[in-house]
């Protein structure tokens, strides 16, 4: 019985130590996002609570891709591939240098703690090179004055196609810098990928008529591209008193076109007989017998032909 209740106080002491190493070992990282040029060197920090120990850190970085989940880059206790990752320590900071940045190291970077539950925060976005594109573009998505998804929110989305990397995605409301939205992303077969950023406010912050802007930075020199949306108020309602009058307005003159048409193509429908147009009068006086379009080939026993009067010549009795 003595034994057992040392080894429970024992594993409650190891419980609590645990929980108190899990405290002061938090790791946190400021940088949300971080670009580099190709060949520059990366530098990616974190800090914790507690001073680390030289000899003997235990962080660990990890990398998550596009579509790819988080994988081991650099354990700070080792020395491995130290030509290309290198753990550089700095009293509560630590830092992870990636020497000769390629394209293919840009993703988002985690810093934590091997001692514990792996447990990631919202790390830090690299991004190297130019993720601009001929075929980019920046669109905003805004809901309708009777489009609201919900009764207590409005949902935005910024959406980013046809770029070749990752991309920063910021929203202000009316100069006033957010946090960042909820990110989603598709890649396309060409390789291309498609960044939809979305957030929610409430109804009111909607429509008390604030601009909404999105901007999107694609690299470390280049000038952010900017979108914006705002609330349009809808049209007031004695609009819509005109669309009766309108509609009766067309209907009525589609049955007047209707029945000029029948009228012109098809009057017998109506119960009309069509008029037999006669031939145009001539301009001979009537004081005589006219004979006019008589083109007799009168010939004689002999087959010469017989002299005829010439057209509309007026015989005399």
């Amino acid at each position: 019985m003595i034994l057992f209740i040392t080894i429970m106080r024992f594993a409650k002491y190891l419980l609590l130590s645990f929980m108190v190493v899990q405290v002061q070992l938090f790791l946190h990282q400021l940088q949300s996002f971080l670009f580099v040029n190709i060949n520059d060197t990366a530098k990616i920090q974190c800090s914790s609570k507690k001073q680390f120990l030289a000899g003997g850190i235990t962080a660990r970085w990890y990398r998550r891709r596009e579509g790819e989940a988080p994988m081991l880059i650099k354990g700070c206790s080792d020395n491995q591939n130290a030509s290309k990752v290198a753990c550089i320590l700095e009293g509560h900071n630590l830092t992870l240098a990636i020497y000769n940045a390629q394209r293919n190291d840009s993703g988002v970077y985690y810093c934590t703690n091997s001692y514990i539950t792996l447990t990631f925060d919202n790390g830090s976005t690299l991004i190297v090179g130019d993720s601009y594109t001929s075929s980019s573009w920046v669109l905003t998505l805004a809901p309708s004055p009777h489009g609201l998804l919900s009764p207590g929110t409005a949902d935005l989305a910024c959406v980013v196609h046809g770029v070749s990397n990752l991309v920063q995605i910021s929203w202000s409301i009316s100069g006033d810098l957010q946090e960042q939205g909820l990110m989603r992303s598709l890649k396309a077969k060409d390789g291309s990928f498609l960044f939809i950023n979305h957030i929610s406010v409430p109804v009111d912050t909607w429509t008390s008529g604030k601009i909404f802007t999105c901007d999107v930075k694609f690299n470390s020199s280049g000038k952010s591209v900017k979108k914006i949306a705002r609330y349009i108020q809808a049209p007031a309602r004695e609009c819509s008193l005109y669309i009766v009058p309108l509609a009766a307005g067309a209907g009525l003159l589609l049955l007047v076109v209707s029945l000029s048409l029948v009228w012109t193509l098809c009057p017998s429908t109506l119960g009309f007989q069509p008029r037999v147009s006669a031939p145009p009068a001539s301009e001979e006086p009537q004081g005589g017998i006219l004979y006019a379009h008589l083109d007799f080939d009168s010939r004689n026993r002999n087959g010469n032909t017989l002299q005829r009067p010439a057209r509309g010549k007026r015989v005399k009795p």
